[in-house]
């Protein structure tokens, strides 16, 4: 009998930790769907922008995708059905709210856009928006000022922007 009370026991307390940890997921937030629009430059230098700089815009695009993701709290969603829509906008920033009912019918809950501003090859800035997707309200915003036009520079000014001021804004 005494074998019997305690396998009961053993199973009982099994079955307690599984359905607190099924409680505990139960809880956990989901991620938010994001659509992530890529980033557009604004270059007011005097030299035209070069393929080094196009390929830096790239890089940021995916790794503000990679980053929403890793952090757990958004679920990126891609923006390649919209591609058609995208190419009539002059760039996501100034199309007067377009990327609002765009994001929305990915089924997106909120929509990021950024811009890059290069004044000369040594200061830029990076900027951000994350924006609720019915009602256009900033969920977060930021942007960092940056020295030297490298892809070390570009990377890390993103980085800091991200952990800094758009991931520790409160959803």
């Amino acid at each position: 009998m005494n074998k019997f009370l305690s396998a009961a026991a053993a199973l009982i307390g099994m079955a307690a930790i599984l359905a607190a940890s099924a409680t505990v997921r139960a809880g956990e937030a989901t991620p938010t769907p994001i659509a992530v629009f890529d980033f557009t430059l604004i270059d007011t230098s005097p030299a035209p922008p070069n393929a080094a700089e196009l390929a830096r815009l790239k890089a940021l695009d995916d790794q503000l995708r990679e980053r929403l993701a890793q952090s757990g709290r958004y679920r990126v969603l891609g923006t390649a059905p919209l591609r058609e829509e995208l190419a009539k906008q002059p760039d996501i920033m100034r199309c007067n709210g377009c990327e609002l009912p765009l994001a929305q019918s990915l089924g997106a809950r909120e929509a990021a856009y950024g811009w890059v501003q290069k004044v000369s090859d040594l200061i830029l800035n990076i900027n951000l928006v994350i924006e609720d997707a019915s009602s256009g309200r900033k969920r977060a915003a930021g942007s960092v000022d940056i020295r030297g036009n490298t892809d070390e520079s570009w990377r890390r000014g993103l980085d800091y922007l991200l952990e800094e001021r758009i991931l520790t804004a409160t959803p």
